[in-house]
């Protein structure tokens, strides 16, 4: 790390990056909270996560600018390992998900999150933002009309005074402003001091109380890849967004091992694994973060805020931190998405949907995310299935009949292949040119060889010209009439 790397990566920004993490700090308080309850744990677990995590991605992480933290995604999947088996084995299985995502960093598999379709991203993006939202309404039934009025003041600072100034972020003006006027007010309105017990003191150092056997892994296992894979791919479409919103570039691979570090480290201090967060990223960019020390400062602030300013984050009205998480929702939302629905192909606007609504609906991100890609790769392969031509041409004197193949030649491919040959014409022999062509699996191979069979039977002479080396070598494992193969390029 020389001097260069510093300045660029951590002080070229940095009263922004102090006030956004101040921001940043705050919302991760509530979320932090209602994360543990979800997981079924202490709300210090959560808030030493969010603590430990955003720090050490600051030093370590891939993204400047990034904010990771206890999720409500991984939260979901500690459910079970939590209720049968208790805190001491979610510690253990945090662990050994760290130890996952540094070994897929040291691999460089980050560099596959260029598979993931734009659709599926956009899709995952726009159903976070609903979760976001929806996550806000029970904060918002059954309340006081109060609540309501503090909301809507709290939404007209965020969007009105950026009019104004921007010398300080709004969201940080609406939640300080709010939280004065409930004090001075004695206003009866939900607080952050009712989600749970704020922690009194630092995180002690402690190994998980497991024991170190092979029925302990055959527990943690399951749940640590699945919280792995989980981990990785929020982390990698966090890192995604804010490089679109900040036009800037990343290292998925550092930002693998970046995170692998953090939950192994958090681990060893009560807390659970965590990932990137997309709203709280969101968050730290609208209000000017841009560095590491953003991030940083996000969770030096948030231990800060919950040690050292306990008794006024108490009093923070919920309606306050529920209109900034408001904001993050409306500000993660793609509306384009919708807005250029006409004129974007009908099959990347399935994906994008059935990605949405699959996660909306089963709370399940890596499902739903799996499902887009199914549904791409679907879609591209019967595209590409369509795009193969034959050009017929038959020798002056009619004894010959040449076949010249253009396209990709693979299970879907096949059927399209096969229509294009006139089995029952009359000619001495047969030139099926590949030159043009690629043959991707055993399908193609087995069609290629099932049309030679079938001119052969009719009495032609066959050949296959043109085969490429992957082509020719596939073709020659394979076929059961490779011998009428010339392998020319």
């Amino acid at each position: 790390m020389n001097l260069k790397f510093v300045q660029r990566e951590w002080f070229f920004n940095t009263r922004q990056d102090l006030l956004a993490g101040a921001v940043v700090g705050l919302a991760l308080i509530p979320e932090a909270i209602a994360f543990s309850i979800i997981a079924g744990v202490d709300p210090k677990v959560g808030l030493y996560t969010s603590f430990i995590i955003a720090v050490l991605t600051a030093f370590f992480g891939g993204r400047p600018g990034s904010i990771s933290a206890a999720t409500g995604a991984m939260a979901l999947l500690m459910i079970d390992l939590v209720k049968d088996h208790g805190l001491q084995y979610l510690l253990a299985a945090t662990v050994l998900t760290g130890v996952i995502q540094v070994i897929f960093g040291i691999l460089k598999l980050g560099r596959q999150m260029k598979y993931v379709p734009r659709a599926v991203m956009i899709g995952y993006i726009n159903a976070l933002a609903v979760l976001i939202f929806l996550a806000q309404l029970p904060q918002l039934t059954n309340v006081p009309v109060t609540v309501y009025i503090l909301t809507i003041l709290s939404l007209a600072i965020i969007y009105i005074l950026p009019r104004f100034t921007q010398a300080v972020p709004s969201p940080l003006v609406a939640l300080a402003v709010m939280t004065i006027a409930a004090i001075a007010l004695k206003l009866e309105v939900p607080t952050v001091g009712d989600m749970g017990e704020l922690p009194t003191a630092l995180p002690i150092f402690a190994l998980p109380s497991v024991p170190f056997n092979l029925e302990t892994l055959q527990i943690i296992l399951p749940y640590s890849l699945t919280m792995a894979i989980v981990g990785l791919l929020a982390s990698f479409l966090t890192a995604a967004l804010v490089d679109d919103l900040t036009d800037t570039p990343s290292d998925k691979n550092q930002e693998a091992k970046g995170q692998g570090i953090a939950n192994i480290v958090t681990a060893f201090f009560g807390g659970m694994a965590g990932c990137g967060m997309i709203g709280q990223s969101v968050i730290n960019v609208q209000s000017g973060g841009r560095g590491r020390l953003s991030t940083l400062a996000a969770g030096v602030f948030l231990l800060f805020a919950i040690l050292g300013l306990q008794d006024w984050v108490k009093e923070m009205p919920m309606a306050a931190l529920v209109a900034v998480m408001i904001m993050v929702s409306i500000g993660t939302f793609s509306w384009s998405s919708f807005k250029n629905m006409s004129r974007t192909p009908r099959t990347e606007t399935a994906v994008m949907l059935t990605t949405m609504f699959v996660i909306i609906f089963t709370r399940n991100f890596a499902l739903g995310v799996a499902t887009g890609i199914v549904m791409s790769t679907v879609f591209f392969s019967r595209k590409i299935a369509l795009l193969v031509f034959v050009n017929k041409t038959l020798s002056d004197d009619g004894a010959r009949r040449i076949y010249q193949v253009a396209g990709q030649i693979f299970f879907l491919s096949k059927e399209e292949f096969l229509r294009s040959f006139d089995f029952r014409e009359l000619v001495e022999c047969v030139t099926i040119d590949l030159t043009q062509a690629h043959l991707w699996d055993q399908g193609a191979v087995e069609t290629v060889d099932k049309v030679v069979s079938k001119f052969r039977r009719n009495g032609a002479e066959v050949e296959v010209v043109g085969l490429n080396e992957a082509s020719a070598t596939l073709f020659n494992r394979l076929a059961d009439n490779k011998e009428s193969a010339v392998i020319e390029n």
